[in-house]
């Protein structure tokens, strides 16, 4: 018999308290209460400095192999840099903008600015190299008027900043410079330091200071910038240090791909390797063919403590761990935690994975997930306790609170807390709208207790109010919960599912298919077999129709009686999906309107898109 998780791992017991309303709302909050935490961040990257100057802090690879930075030469350089910034006037008003994807000098751009209070904005690099017209980047810089504009390589980045050319933005770059645009190199950054400004800069930050600007669309709506303050940021680090007692015992080790352009990669991610004084090894990969297979040469070469991942990442993980001894030897060998969060995990995922340690080391693996937005820092629920399965979400992390408000079945969530942003940079109508009349956040989800007879057990995350609807019937079709148990009932198949059917008779699925996945449902066919034809092999529909058929059961409401298989991509020019995966239900609603048509113009089936 396997050992039970969590069996050796220092975590704080699981309690909550819950304070009932008279209007029938409950207040969820932790008995445990936050303790003092640091002014800024910048005051972690200096105590390490201090206690642990040649820790390595950052790591990267490349072409000669793995370029490291300690935690003193981390510190240096981020002053130098501050320095610069300073020179050049640079903040709120004009702040930093990271175009890049993650690497050793985005991490030290943010750093100095953290030091003298200069505000970055790092944006999602699928805006400058994915997108066709760069109107997503183009609106969101002009909304920040950045002083600087950082990319990694001035020629990948060179149609993004032809775009940008009117911002006025002084360009930075570490690489080749961009054809016909006056680049600064980074090196010019870092050529001196004056230690009094950047120490008097550093002096005035204070905990309402803007940290940074994050860019989210949550999944709902239009781009838009969340203030991060460094209260949010300190506060939440310190609930986390809280909730999880090992990261004092033992410094993080890392490997991470999650993009610092959303709030899981970097504030919660790197800002545990920061705040603990651990080692962060930057993974050029990511969960997409092509890319991932760089992520596992990471895996099998360093072993990480702490293994962060969203679903659609362990989704592709996983298979390589069953195939591969070498792999999931070291990447168990001294794990402690593998965390999910941004997205539900089928359980049949959870459930290999389990299979996978067990057999590896003759003991679960302890799996836990959180809950919270770009808006909160991120955290507001954290599980740490023993639980069975995925869903899960956690209890209120210390100096955290949830109001569970009664809304249309469901419990909608508002939080409280100094983890929550004060707005929406110059947008005051966004800001205004973003709270209730007491000041709690309106988040947007819906939450229920894993066991309503024992608060302590957890919530669940119980979907997005927005997109929950109506069938004809009035039967409210609620979408979080449908999608995750449409996506286990039709693995491997779906990659994910859009759930269709407001002011109609049934519920209907669109369907991103898994292209490996079903490549691997027909062996016999080409290799070179374009998608068309795979999907609509008989085979790849019959298993469609066989997980439809196990969905059955529920009432209308939760089952699907249509389904259609889509081989093009989400798009993220048209706000279908972020770059860590996370699919927007009424984007795609809006852009494949012609699809949902084509769905109920005939009698129930697996349907195939019309090319």
């Amino acid at each position: 018999m396997s050992k039970p998780p969590f069996a050796n791992l220092e975590l704080a017991r699981a309690k909550v308290s819950v304070e009932r309303q008279s209007d029938g709302s409950l207040i969820l909050r932790s008995p445990q209460q936050l303790a003092p935490y640091a002014r800024a961040c910048g005051e972690w990257l200096q105590h390490w400095a201090r206690e642990a100057p040649q820790r390595c802090f950052l790591a990267e690879r490349t072409a000669t192999g793995w370029r490291r930075l300690n935690y003193v030469e981390a510190l240096a350089l981020a002053r130098r840099i501050g320095a610069a910034l300073l020179r050049r006037g640079l903040g709120p008003d004009r702040p930093v903008a990271i175009l890049s994807d993650n690497s050793i000098d985005h991490a030290l751009l943010t750093l100095g600015a953290m030091q003298v209070g200069v505000p970055v904005a790092p944006v999602s690099p699928a805006y400058s190299l994915m997108s066709q017209d760069h109107a997503k980047l183009k609106a969101i810089v002009e909304l920040l008027r950045p002083g600087m504009i950082y990319v990694a390589d001035g020629a990948r980045f060179a149609a993004a900043l032809t775009a940008l050319a009117a911002s006025g933005a002084e360009v930075v770059t570490s690489g080749h410079p961009a054809p016909g645009i006056a680049c600064t190199p980074f090196s010019e950054l870092v050529a001196a330091c004056d230690e009094a400004a950047v120490a008097a800069a550093f002096a005035a930050v204070t905990p309402d200071t803007i940290a940074k600007f994050l860019f989210t669309s949550g999944s709902t709506g239009d781009p838009k910038g969340v203030i991060n303050t460094q209260r949010m940021l300190c506060s939440n680090q310190q609930a986390i240090a809280q909730l999880w007692h090992f990261l004092a015992e033992t410094p993080p080790v890392v490997v991470d791909w999650l993009p610092w352009s959303h709030t899981f990669g970097s504030n919660h991610n790197f800002n545990i390797v920061l705040r603990n004084g651990g080692t962060l090894y930057i993974d050029e990969g990511k969960p997409a063919p092509g890319l991932v297979e760089k992520s596992i040469a990471n895996l099998r070469e360093i072993a990480p403590t702490i293994y962060f991942n969203v679903p659609r990442g362990f989704d592709m993980l996983i298979p390589q761990l069953e195939q591969d001894a070498q792999l999931r030897k070291n990447f168990f060998s001294r794990l402690q935690l593998i965390f999910y969060a941004a997205a539900a995990l089928p359980q049949n995922l959870w459930e290999r994975l389990e299979q996978l340690s067990i057999a590896e080391r003759g003991e679960r693996v302890v799996m836990v997930s959180s809950w919270g937005a770009t808006e909160t820092a991120p955290m507001i629920t954290s599980v740490h306790f023993p639980i069975e399965r995925a869903g899960v979400i956690g209890l209120p992390a210390p100096g955290c609170e949830l109001k569970l408000v009664p809304s249309a079945e469901k419990l909608e969530v508002r939080v409280r807390g100094p983890n929550i942003t004060p707005g929406y940079w110059r947008r005051p109508d966004l800001s205004k709208d973003a709270f209730d009349a007491d000041g709690w956040y309106k988040i947007g989800d819906a939450v229920r207790f894993a066991d309503a007879d024992d608060p302590a057990q957890g919530v669940e995350f119980d979907g997005r109010i927005a997109e929950d609807f109506k069938l004809t019937t009035g039967t409210w079709v609620h979408v979080g919960n449908l999608r995750i148990k449409g996506i286990a009932a039709l693995a491997p198949v779906a990659q994910d599912i859009v759930v269709t059917g407001h002011d109609r008779d049934e519920v209907g699925f669109l369907i991103f298919a898994n292209a490996p996945a079903c490549r691997g449902l027909c062996p016999d066919l080409a290799a070179d077999a374009p998608l068309a034809a795979i999907l609509a092999d008989p085979r790849v529909r019959a298993r469609v129709a066989q997980g439809m058929a196990a969905l059955s059961e529920a009432g209308s409401s939760g089952r699907a009686a249509r389904a259609l298989l889509m081989g093009e991509p989400a798009s993220i020019d048209a706000g279908e999906i972020t770059d860590k995966g996370y699919i927007n239900q009424r984007a795609v609603l809006r852009r494949r309107a012609d699809l949902v048509a084509q769905l109920y113009s005939a009698a129930p089936a697996v349907i195939l898109a019309r090319a």
